[in-house]
């Protein structure tokens, strides 16, 4: 890898780590995915499986779509 790849990654990671923060400090959950289960970081700091009532709706929609 060189310097610029490695530049490059270290600007996303930091922009990432940016729009997550700014996500949870405007009470926007984030959403995160391992191992083909869904994770939610509630702005309390809270993790959590449950669909947060916010995204309830469109989660039925997803579900009647498989």
């Amino acid at each position: 890898m060189t310097e610029l790849d490695k530049k490059f990654i270290k600007i996303a990671i930091e922009s990432a780590r940016e729009a997550q923060k700014n996500s949870l400090e405007n009470g926007i959950a984030n959403v995160y995915s391992k191992n083909n289960q869904i994770f939610f970081q509630l702005p309390d700091g809270t993790i959590t499986q449950r669909v947060p009532k916010e995204y309830q709706s469109t989660a039925d929609t997803i579900k009647g779509l498989k």
